[in-house]
């Protein structure tokens, strides 16, 4: 029986295609892409894995992502931008984008790693994701980074809103009517059930008129359902 043929990486041509970036030095995107297990088993090739440049990349990519959003958030504070900045550059975000570009399929891998799903390793991908930011820095500088990496991280910052506003009722209603100039009023209308039951009821005010109506087991959870009530009318359903 013939022996399974040796898996070979594609022309990494078709990565520069991918990333819109042409390597000047070949040799810093094939560091890029090289797997401690490569190196390890082709020492001849005197080709260092990709962990230096990893290190590297993830300042890289933390700067790029730290000045969209101080620059598009003006009114966030620090630790909001931060909490923001740790979501899109966390590990399942890296390695999303790293399988965007098809990262995996241009590595360079040992045979055991090979075996052992290397190419679909979440760690792998999060690291060559860095390492080849990295290696895009050193070969073209900032700005070539960011010409790639900005649109990713745009996306990112965009799904991560959506999710935060769509499970925030009183947020979205918010920034709803703050586009008109208005000013929204939550007030709590009643209450019934016994000291350890309590049932609050409140209503939402939009220039005093009531648009929505609320009831919960605190006056909180009663100004929540009260938006999402109040929601329903600009044609917006929030059921998480």
């Amino acid at each position: 029986m013939s022996e399974k043929k040796k898996y070979s990486a594609p022309p990494m041509q078709g990565l520069e295609a991918r990333i819109g970036y042409t390597f000047a030095d070949k040799r810093l995107l094939r560091n890029a892409l090289c797997h401690s297990s490569y190196s390890n088993e082709r020492r001849s090739e005197n080709l260092s894995s990709n962990e230096r440049l990893e290190f590297l990349g993830d300042s890289v990519l933390s700067i790029i992502t730290s000045e969209y959003l101080y620059i598009s958030f003006p009114e966030s504070s620090e630790g909001e931008l931060s909490n923001m900045r740790r979501e899109v550059v966390d590990s399942a975000s890296l390695t999303d984008f790293a399988r965007q570009i098809e990262l995996g399929k241009y590595m360079l891998f040992g045979i055991g790693e090979e075996k052992n799903g290397g190419r679909e390793r979440p760690s792998n991908l999060e690291d060559a994701f860095e390492a080849l930011a990295a290696a895009m820095y050193l070969d073209g500088g900032f700005e070539c980074v960011k010409r790639f990496f900005l649109p990713l991280v745009k996306s990112r910052v965009e799904s991560i809103f959506s999710k935060h506003r769509l499970s925030d009722p009183k947020s979205l209603l918010q920034e709803i009517v703050q586009q008109n100039g208005e000013t929204l009023q939550y007030e709590k209308v009643g209450e019934s059930g016994p000291d350890h039951d309590k049932r609050f009821a409140c209503v939402v005010k939009l220039n005093s008129n009531v648009i929505g109506r609320g009831y919960g087991k605190r006056i909180q959870e009663a100004e929540v359902n009260a938006a999402r009530d109040a929601l329903k009318l600009f044609g917006e359903q929030v059921t998480a």
